[in-house]
Formats: C-alpha cells, sequence, structure tokens
C-alpha cells in the first residue's frame, strides 16, 4: 500500500494521485545556504517522472521550517554548507510534520555536519542517528546499490553513510553524509560531472523518492 501522508484535510499518495505531488526545498534559520544547488531537485523530479513512473510537479516549492503550509508536501529536501539553526517554533512544525507522516531528506553539502547534529538532537531528543546497511530496501527499491550510499563527490576520505531517524519504525528523516547528492542531481556542467555520475546521483535520489512513497 502506497504511503499516506494525512494532516486535517489533507491526504497525499503519490503513486495513485490524480493530480500532480509537489515537493519542496526547506528554508531554515542561521544563515546557512539553504539555496544552494538551485537546479539540483528539479532535475531530480524531471529524472523520477521520466524513469519510475512519478507525476510530481516539476515545479519544486519552496517553504520555510516554521510554515505549517509544510503539510502540503509529503517531501521535503534540505542542504547547505554553513550553519543550521531551528527555533522553537520551527522544531515544533518540523516535529508535527514528520510525527504526521511527512519525510525530510537532507544532504549535507559539506560543511553543514558540525551545525546540523545538535539541532537534529533537539528536534528528537529520544531518538539517535541509525546508519542504514547496505541490505537496506532505500538501496535496491528501484535501482541497486550494492554498497549502500554512492560517492558523488570526493571531499576527505571519508565514506559515505546514510543515517536516518525512525519514528515508530518508520523512516522520517534521512541524512545523507559525505556523498554529496545534491551536488551531483546538479546540471553536469556545474560541477562538470560525468554522465555516469550525474546518472548514479539520480538514481540514488529516485530510489529515495520511491521508498518514501511507498512505505
Amino acid at each position: 500500500m502506497n504511503r499516506l501522508l494525512i494532516t486535517g484535510l489533507f491526504i497525499y499518495s503519490l503513486f495513485s494521485s490524480v493530480s500532480a505531488q509537489q515537493v519542496a526545498v526547506l528554508q531554515y534559520e542561521g544563515g546557512g545556504d539553504w539555496y544552494s544547488n538551485p537546479t539540483s531537485v528539479p532535475n531530480l523530479v524531471s529524472f523520477c517522472n521520466q524513469n519510475i513512473s512519478t507525476r510530481l510537479d516539476p515545479k519544486v516549492a519552496t517553504v520555510e521550517a516554521t510554515d505549517p503550509a509544510i503539510m502540503q508536501y509529503p517531501f521535503v529536501h534540505m542542504t547547505g554548507h554553513g550553519n543550521v539553526y531551528f527555533s522553537d517554533d520551527a522544531l515544533l512544525n518540523l516535529r508535527n510534520y514528520l510525527n504526521a507522516g511527512g519525510f525530510l531528506h537532507i544532504d549535507d553539502n559539506y560543511g553543514i555536519d558540525q551545525y546540523l547534529r545538535p539541532q537534529l538532537q533537539r528536534l528528537y531528543s529520544d531518538e539517535e542517528l541509525i546508519e542504514l546497511p547496505a541490505s537496506h530496501p532505500l538501496f535496491s527499491v528501484a535501482y541497486t546499490f550494492e554498497k549502500g550510499l554512492p560517492k558523488i563527490h570526493e571531499h576527505d576520505g571519508i565514506r559515505p553513510q546514510a543515517l536516518g531517524i525512525f519514528r515508530e519504525g518508520r523512516l522520517v528523516l534521512l541524512y545523507t553524509l559525505e556523498s554529496d547528492l545534491g551536488d551531483g542531481w546538479e546540471n553536469p556542467e556545474v560541477h562538470n560531472d560525468p554522465a555516469a555520475v550525474h546518472e548514479k546521483a539520480l538514481k540514488m535520489g529516485a530510489n529515495i523518492i520511491k521508498y518514501v512513497f511507498e512505505n
């Protein structure tokens, strides 16, 4: 059964919906560049619609962490290089969103980790980030990644990790670290990525989208 996001009057189901679903990029506080990689999520949406039979709205929204309208978006993506801060209002809004069935994907664009982890601890003080093993369905739901999260851009020679927060057995937040998926989703000429690298990043992104809406 497709995963439903039920909040008030809203019921979302990606693969069975008549109208296209819209995904969003998260605008957060703290001064970090939440707006980096502007072509990445639109490119991922286009790839998913063409290759895994989704019907996502090609127009990607922007939603502030404090905005209750976040409930409209079953999938929210967050990225950046620098400082991240969630006010108490933002934490409450994000927690309500995730507990109601929403999903947040955070992709480290290199440099966000030291700022992000304390905020995630504030978001769910009773939960820890858990590394997803290569055997997790996330890595085989559409395309197979036998070694787990792929490395797209090299920074410090550290292996990539897919870290998750689970609530009542459901993955509500995915944090991809030392992979730089978002850079790989961007137009190839932005980072001079070979076609194979660009495709690999998009395929992993498609896995995330498909997993989110089918679980």
